[in-house]
């Protein structure tokens, strides 16, 4: 999921066996967060109609190729941040 997400939360959709699942993304999710889905996973061995469960690991990507905006506006956010830790 992009950093955006990660941190201000939102939705992404998820690719399982039985198709596009879409979750909701808590605010300030870290990346190696770990979710459950019930009932998506692999079927279980000699059950009919059982399966396991799924589990998703969150991996925030971080952008690249910013523009100089971009890089201003995270200095602000940077300055921000420090000044709020003093």
């Amino acid at each position: 999921m992009d950093l955006y997400t990660a941190l201000l939360g939102g939705e992404v959709l998820i690719d399982t066996f039985d198709g596009k699942v879409k979750l909701k993304v808590a605010p300030e999710t870290q990346s190696g967060t770990k979710v459950k889905l019930k009932g998506k996973g692999f079927p279980v061995y000699k059950k009919d109609n059982e399966f396991g469960d799924l589990v998703v690991t969150y991996q925030v990507k971080l952008p690249s190729n910013l523009t100089e905006k971009e890089k201003e506006l995270l200095t602000e956010l940077q300055k921000i941040r420090n000044n709020g830790n003093n």
